[in-house]
């Protein structure tokens, strides 16, 4: 009993002095961390590659966070009213007026904060691809030395009269009256009405069209109803250097084949169903042959376009020669730019087409000089054609004059390069009087993915001017030229002699040598790494249609498209997301195929984008190929030959110099490993080697004949997204890797099942 007193007395000395004790305010309370914070996006691009100052985020809301309580800050700048909550529900808005740089966007509200870091660079570029060629000649108009101008809008129009075909001018201020109508394949009617956006980036133009109803806004978050969000991108034809602005393409077979008569161009179909059509000049190999700079100008023009149009489903290319070049090459080097290739005039890559062509460059200087051939040595021009591996030997002539000639030479006028003057850097090389120059050759357009010549490879000019010029990529030491035809009996011992110790090789002017080239070593392994050689490694996520025709002698055989098939065959072992049409028209295959493709990738992309499946995407790719969508030939009872690996019956899969020395189908060995020149590999011969003739063979492989069971030196994969800017200034040549993207940007590129390569 005392002992309960005695606590009941405790108790009422200590609950007054508790009341004393001043206790922590309401806000001071520990509150628990929300379960989700607030996530900062970024739509149009990766949030480090960004550039023209401008980026268009989302900010994700955690479940109980109100728009209206958020805060987004760009670096020290409040740009909250950039943003608000857009008909779609998400909370929206273009960041514009980035420094050049590292800025940190960051969104707080009550209990929670988000942020990234974006690193915008300049419009005129570079982002990834490292110095740029000192002596460029911008347009008039620039604004600066990056060749900036304010962007310029036009208009265009399709006629109702069928008399009137493509696109004509359209005055807003006094519309025409024959303005046709067109309904998108979101089914949305509006006049066939066109607004043109010119540009620049990256020191050259870039073009978007879009329907569009005048008078009528258009923004990121809310454009207008009739685009579907879908994106075409045309290219152009060639392989050229340019030191000035260009033109962007837009026709079908651009710089390869002149627009045909009365069939309707893919881009203005694309355009009547909901796309936007978007084309770089930098990605016209004609004008701009570099893989790198090529990926560089459409990703700024798609980064613009996601910017000022709105998010896209997916981005399809379209483009013949070299059209097919930038499109394979980038897709493959840079994946996530495309999701679906539309290709013609076919060729997988520059470089190994360019190793078949130098090779032609180097027959023809034997092949049309008889003075150059021995006494008893006599061609006609049937064997010449067997060697070179095609019908006639007009092909090599085409492919010299036309594609070799214009894309190697150093020498030659490439645009926005003067007449050489003695001494004077800015304009045009010349070995003789200006080794300090500017060179035409596209391997110097390359030199940041190729690297410059070792000094102990130095020329004379080389050692002028105190610098290497861009590596060799190719060499053709050790490679048999005839060597089937003379198993095959076609040409004598004596001719296959005379032509292996006779056919030389190129020297860094494309100048030709007694001896072989060996190429650099170090530029042979980059022209892989860089995906300047396209072995097809990182084409599995992307769908492709290739079609095609006869070649009649002009350089663009169908065999180039089954390089493309026996690459993707290698890597991944199947062609089922490719498709190969053949037709009678030579090249393209059919005069309505361009749009025909279109269409049809466009429904492949879209059940492709509708699988909510867990499979990879490449699963989706190859499971998503329409039915109908298949190998084909347009001559009823031919097809089964299209899915064969033999189509000399049609005169499409044809052959190459190398082919024809033993090299691989795939062609894709740009300098082959050696092994000794041994006289016992000549035992079927009939009629053997004189010693005279055996001695002439050792003179001309002295370091032996290629091993064609063995890669060829450097040979390998493509490295994906390199830069090419050094970590301490300068060139990385070769490349270096790109950190892994930025969590949470690029989603504005593609629909969410094609998982573009820009978003983790």
């Amino acid at each position: 009993m005392r002992s309960r007193l005695l606590v009941l007395a405790l108790v009422s000395l200590v609950l007054p002095l508790l009341a004393l004790v001043p206790r922590p305010a309401a806000d001071a309370v520990p509150k628990p961390a929300p379960a989700e914070q607030l996530v900062v996006e970024v739509l149009s691009n990766r949030a480090d590659l960004v550039s023209g100052g401008d980026v268009l985020v989302e900010v994700r809301l955690p479940k109980g966070v109100r728009a209206r309580d958020v805060r987004v800050r760009a670096g020290e700048r409040d740009v909250t009213r950039r943003f608000a909550v857009r008909r779609d529900g998400r909370y929206v808005g273009l960041v514009t007026g980035l420094r050049t740089g590292r800025t940190t966007i960051r969104a707080t509200a009550a209990g929670g904060t988000g942020s990234t870091v974006v690193t915008n660079h300049p419009a005129g570029g570079p982002v990834f691809t490292g110095p740029r060629q000192k002596h460029y000649q911008c347009q008039e108009t620039a604004r600066n030395r990056r060749c900036e101008e304010p962007v310029r809008h036009t208009y265009l129009y399709r006629s109702a009269n069928p008399l009137l075909p493509g696109l004509r001018p359209y005055d807003r201020a006094d519309p025409p009256a024959d303005v046709a109508t067109t309904t998108t394949d979101q089914g949305v009617e509006v006049p066939f009405v066109v607004r043109r956006e010119d540009g620049y980036q990256d020191r050259d133009r870039y073009t978007i069209l879009t329907l569009f109803r005048p008078g009528k806004a258009w923004k990121a978050w809310a454009p207008q109803r009739q685009w579907n969000r879908k994106v075409l991108v045309t290219g152009g034809g060639g392989c050229g250097a340019s030191y000035t602005p260009d033109d962007p393409p837009l026709e079908d077979y651009a710089g390869t084949i002149p627009a045909l008569p009365g069939i309707e161009q893919s881009y203005v179909t694309a355009l009547g169903r909901g796309f936007a059509v978007m084309s770089t000049a930098l990605a016209n190999t004609g004008h701009n042959c570099n893989v790198a700079m090529n990926a560089e100008s459409l990703m700024m023009a798609k980064e613009r376009l996601v910017e000022r149009y709105g998010e896209i489903r997916y981005t399809i290319g379209t483009g013949c020669s070299g059209g097919s070049i930038s499109q394979h090459t980038v897709a493959n080097a840079y994946p996530g730019i495309y999701q679906g290739l539309v290709t013609t005039c076919s060729y997988p890559d520059v470089l190994t087409a360019g190793a078949q062509f130098a090779d032609y460059h180097l027959m023809r200087q034997y092949f049309e000089d008889p003075t150059r051939w021995a006494p008893g040595v006599l061609w006609l021009p049937t064997q010449m054609a067997q060697v070179e591996g095609h019908l006639s030997h007009l092909n090599a002539i085409v492919a010299d004059e036309g594609l070799f000639k214009s894309a190697l030479n150093p020498k030659h006028d490439c645009p926005g390069t003067r007449t050489p003057v003695a001494g004077d850097p800015r304009t045009r090389y010349d070995s003789e009087t200006n080794p300090g120059g500017v060179r035409c050759s596209v391997l110097d357009l390359m030199v940041n993915l190729l690297g410059r010549r070792p000094r102990a490879a130095w020329g004379p000019q080389e050692k002028a001017v105190g610098r290497g010029f861009a590596g060799i990529p190719f060499a053709n030491a050790g490679v048999q030229y005839g060597l089937a035809a003379l198993r095959a009996g076609a040409i004598t011992p004596a001719q296959f002699v005379d032509l292996n110790a006779a056919v030389g090789g190129l020297d860094v002017d494309s100048v030709r040598t007694d001896a072989r080239t060996v190429g650099d070593p170090a530029s042979i392994r980059r022209a892989y790494r860089t995906g300047l050689v396209n072995e097809a490694n990182h084409l599995d996520e992307v769908a492709m249609i290739n079609h095609g025709g006869p070649d009649p002698g002009i350089a663009h055989d169908y065999s180039h498209a089954w390089w493309t098939e026996e690459r993707l065959l290698a890597d991944q072992g199947h062609t089922d997301n490719r498709v190969m049409w053949f037709g009678a028209v030579p090249l393209i295959g059919d005069l309505t195929w361009a749009t025909e493709a279109l269409l049809a990738m466009d429904r492949w992309l879209a059940r492709v984008e509708r699988d909510r499946s867990s499979r990879p995407l490449a699963a989706k790719v190859v499971a998503g190929r329409p039915a109908d969508v298949t190998d084909r030939c347009l001559l009823t009872g031919l097809d089964p030959i299209c899915t064969t690996r033999e189509l000399d019956v049609l005169q499409t899969r044809l052959s190459t110099p190398r082919q024809e020395a033993g090299g691989p189908s795939a062609n894709d060995n740009l300098a082959c490993r050696l092994r000794p020149l041994r006289r016992s590999d000549y035992d079927f011969l009939r009629l053997p080697f004189t010693d005279g003739q055996w001695a002439r063979l050792q003179r001309a492989f002295p370091n032996g004949v290629c091993d064609w069971t063995e890669p060829g030196r450097g040979q390998g994969p493509a490295r994906t997204w390199l830069r090419y800017d050094g970590a301490r200034g300068g060139a990385a040549y070769g490349g270096r890797e790109l950190p892994a993207p930025p969590r949470h940007s690029g989603g504005g590129w593609a629909a969410p099942v094609f998982a573009p390569l820009l978003r983790q």
